[in-house]
């Protein structure tokens, strides 16, 4: 991805130096993949997950953490968060006024290591990145970042570019008053039909991450060789299907709340084909067709 020459966001508060408070021990790698599906690419209820993981107990127990020194590849990771950050900006700034949506409020970006407090409650590296609207802000501890391919096996530079894309897409939720409608909606519904209107909400956003794609790319001429497929193959291990059988052996349909594999590739790639914001209706659609 070319971010050469690219402004940073305005809107970045590294708390890096900040140490968060810790939880308690626990959970291990199954914990960690099960939180990823909650939360990876969040924007549901953002502080029940947040409260379900903290319950769950990962993380160090002496709340304590060595004195924060940035390395060279934080230091790219931050810079390329600030940059991709900026890029959203411009995007959805020219989206709003093109489509009459009014003024595009600028969300925030934290960076964040190790826990942070939210305006959702506190938040933990293993929650993954996510949006809260409460505060509308974005928060990623560059530790997710950096441990990628490891944990879902993908990574690339688009692809944490995607990863930032899909929740500021929340944040256009929010301010197209979809994101509160919606969770209206799952609040009176049982969990299992709650689950189907997160999932819609979590294909839209990914919808929204494929549009900046294309309209930033038009922009900047951000995109290299491989780019897409990096954003695609992401996409294709945070489905709820993949992520259940590798913590399963088995998937549970009845509590997806993210999407199948192939579904977040494809509404992702529609919108990065198509490149308009208005397109992404993922509401409409039979749940059976998404």
């Amino acid at each position: 991805m070319r971010l050469d020459g690219r402004r940073r966001s305005n809107n970045v508060d590294d708390r890096r130096r900040i140490s968060g408070k810790s939880v308690a021990a626990g959970g291990g790698l199954v914990g960690v993949i099960i939180a990823v599906v909650v939360a990876l690419m969040g924007g549901g209820d953002v502080s029940d997950v947040i409260s379900n993981v903290a319950s769950q107990g990962f993380g160090a127990g002496n709340g304590s953490y060595p004195e924060y020194v940035e390395d060279e590849t934080d230091a790219y990771l931050f810079d390329l968060s600030s940059k991709v950050f900026a890029g959203t900006e411009d995007v959805w700034r020219e989206e709003f006024r093109k489509n009459g949506w009014g003024e595009y409020r600028e969300p925030k970006l934290v960076i964040y290591r190790d826990a942070v407090e939210t305006g959702c409650g506190q938040g933990t590296a293993q929650t993954g990145p996510f949006y809260c609207s409460a505060d509308q802000t974005v928060y990623i501890d560059l530790d997710f970042f950096r441990n990628m391919e490891q944990t879902i096996g993908g990574g690339g530079d688009f692809a944490y570019a995607y990863v930032i894309a899909h929740e500021v897409g929340h944040h256009v939720q929010y301010l197209l008053g979809t994101l509160q409608e919606k969770h209206n909606e799952m609040a009176r519904l049982p969990e299992s039909e709650a689950n189907k209107i997160s999932v819609r909400l979590e294909l839209q956003a990914d919808y929204y991450a494929g549009v900046w794609a294309y309209h930033d790319n038009e922009m900047f001429g951000s995109l290299e060789p491989g780019d897409l497929e990096k954003a695609m193959n992401v996409a294709s291990k945070i489905g709820d299907d993949y992520l259940q059988r590798k913590a399963y052996g088995r998937e549970m349909p009845e509590t997806f709340n993210h999407g199948r594999s192939e579904q977040r590739m494809r509404w992702f790639k529609k919108g990065f084909d198509t490149g308009s914001s208005t397109g992404g209706n993922t509401f409409t659609p039979a749940y059976s067709n998404l």
